[in-house]
Formats: structure tokens, sequence, C-alpha cells
């Protein structure tokens, strides 16, 4: 069971939610919307909107580029993985028998 918040305005202006419990005289009741532009929240809807992805955000797609693969192996590895290529060994059926 979660409990409703109230938005109140303190004796030097600021605002901020809270429980009815926590009510005492230096609190003014003021309604969602007054809170919301007070305290910043309408404004940060507004421009950002509700979360998720920003535009221009995280790593550019690279269509069309082929990544790289890069593994660190020692030298006796690097010789088989070039031995197993050249000659066409299917690793699926190596592991089956």
């Amino acid at each position: 069971m979660t409990k409703e918040l109230i938005y109140v305005k303190d004796s030097e202006g600021y605002v901020k939610g809270i429980y009815p419990e926590e009510m005492t005289d230096e609190y003014t009741v003021i309604t969602e919307e007054e809170w919301e532009e007070e305290s910043g929240v309408k404004y940060y809807k507004e421009t950002y909107g509700r979360g998720g992805k920003r535009e221009g955000a995280g790593r550019k797609p690279k269509t069309g580029v082929v990544l790289q693969f890069q593994i660190r192996v020692s030298e006796k590895e690097k010789e088989f993985i070039n031995y197993a290529r050249s000659h066409n060994l299917n690793f699926d059926e190596l592991m089956q028998g």
C-alpha cells in the first residue's frame, strides 16, 4: 500500500512532496501543478521528455563498415588456427567425435 504525497511550500519558498503525517504549521499546501512548475519538473519534462534515449546520444552507427575482430593468442594457438583454416577443419564435427 503506497501513501499519497501532498505537495507543500515552506516558509522560505522551497517546495517538496511530503506524507500527510509530516505536515506542520510551517508548510502551505499547494497543487501538484504548482509543485511541478516551481520545482523544475515541468521544465525537465518539456525539455527532455520522460527519459529514454536522447537525440544524438550514444555510439554513432557505422553501416557498411565491417568491424575487425581481435583476440590475443599464443604462437602455438595462432599456428593451429591457420592450419585449421587452410585445411577447412569443421570444428563442430571435431567436437562430435
